[in-house]
């Protein structure tokens, strides 16, 4: 089989000299050229302009020979992970042959991405590298290859700029800024067969696809601290800006200017608006995460426990005076470090004689960053809601601090009491 991944929304030329290149190599091979195409949410994370069933449509009209939908991904997974399992499950097909487009050789493809194959994590890639994601493809291909005991052959085009470098993105603008008209310039970069079919879709009313902001806007709209701290990729600081950014009315860009002033960027507050429309907390992220961990997918170096190991490794060198940057630094060159991290905390806390009278054992302590930028729960029982900050030694609240912040680790709190019967908070951290 001879592959092709992509979004596809729409198909443009470029996609169509790609799918030339694989027909070209799948006539020698005798083979199929098949189109991995995501489904749902596109790679970066926004809901798409073009019906999957269009676009699967308009790469079989040029020549594919099947299309295989990728679902479920892209709404709870940072590329670094999704590219993975994407392509194990290109291994898993049968796939001999890779097809992409860049701007730079193979040789340049390799040279950059030697430093995540000999680290063997993804995560990171520096934004000025060119093509960085057919770098990342090409470097966990190589990491696949020890499990499959074969590497997918990468074959490189290089991208369409003429009659100017063609962008899915420049296109789909066009379309909207011209009221859904497709304009001469843009058909010069579509195939005779996209533009029928993307006019029948307008015409049909499915273009362009769109977010539910009615959902969107309400849960950011009412949403506490401690229910948006369950949601996944939202941290403390964009929790507090989400909060601060209220009442959110009809205007969209008052939405991504609380993502920005969290330091949010592009494709960060797509994948943090679709988990809050989509509801995806974190604890689906992590369950899905250690379930493709099990299957050998994700590198060792990218596992959940690397991620705890981490914020507790920090945790002990900034409370022996390490800056949290120098620590961190220190911790991705150290190897076969023997680290027990704690799992499970208890934290004091302040209530009232009347508070403590409506309260028992048990309860549900939600952990969340309140608005001073402190580590507080929400405990609710009845019609009482007692929100307090919690009481830890310094070490353990950069800990938490670092796992809160991680943006898909759950941890939850259970109230306890102590054996002088004072109340407590039992903070479990969860990896499962």
């Amino acid at each position: 089989m001879i592959s092709i991944s992509a979004d596809f929304d729409p198909v443009h030329k470029g996609h169509e000299e790609l799918i030339k290149k694989a027909k070209e190599i799948a006539d020698k091979k005798g083979s199929e050229v098949v189109i991995y195409m995501n489904k749902g949410y596109s790679a970066n994370h926004a809901p798409f302009f073009t019906p999957f069933e269009a676009r699967e449509e308009m790469a079989l009209a040029l020549g594919a020979d099947k299309v295989i939908a990728i679902e479920g991904l892209h709404h709870r997974l940072i590329l670094s992970y999704s590219v993975p399992i994407r392509l194990a499950k290109m291994h898993e097909d049968g796939v001999t042959d890779y097809i992409t487009a860049a701007d730079i050789s193979l040789n340049q493809v390799k040279s950059y991405a030697q430093r995540f194959i000999d680290e063997g994590s993804f995560l990171g890639m520096p934004q000025d590298f060119p093509n960085r994601n057919v770098i990342r493809w090409y470097a966990i291909n190589e990491f696949l290859s020890k499990k499959f005991n074969r590497k997918i052959d990468f074959h490189l085009i290089p991208e369409v700029t003429s009659p100017r470098k063609i962008s899915g993105r420049f296109i789909r603008k066009d379309i909207l800024k011209n009221n859904l008209v497709i304009s001469d310039d843009i058909k010069k970069l579509l195939p005779k067969t996209t533009i029928e079919i993307l006019e029948r879709e307008i015409d049909n009313g499915t273009i362009p696809g769109k977010r539910n902001m009615k959902v969107l806007k309400h849960k950011m709209n009412t949403y506490s601290r401690s229910s948006l701290a369950n949601i996944a990729y939202l941290n403390g600081k964009v929790i507090n800006k989400i909060v601060e950014g209220r009442f959110y009315k009809e205007d969209e860009e008052s939405i991504w200017a609380s993502f920005r002033r969290a330091d949010y960027g592009p494709v960060m507050t797509r994948l943090a608006a679709t988990c809050i429309e989509e509801e995806v907390r974190k604890e689906e992220v992590l369950k899905l995460m250690r379930d493709y961990e099990e299957k050998g997918v994700i590198p060792s170096e990218q596992n959940v426990d690397k991620i705890i190991e981490r914020a507790w490794y920090v945790a002990e060198e900034v409370d022996k005076g390490v800056s949290a940057k120098e620590a961190n630094e220190k911790f991705r060159k150290k190897h076969d470090l023997k680290l027990n991290p704690l799992m499970t905390l208890e934290a004091g806390l302040n209530l009232t004689k009347f508070e403590a009278k409506k309260v028992h054992e048990g309860l549900d302590a939600n952990v969340f960053i309140d608005k001073d930028n402190k580590i507080s729960c929400e405990i609710k029982e009845k019609k009482i809601k007692i929100k307090t900050n919690l009481k830890l030694p310094s070490k353990e609240v950069t800990y938490l601090r670092y796992i809160l912040d991680s943006r898909y680790i759950p941890v939850s709190g259970e109230l306890i009491k102590n054996k002088r019967n004072d109340y407590r908070v039992k903070i479990t951290i969860h990896n499962y």
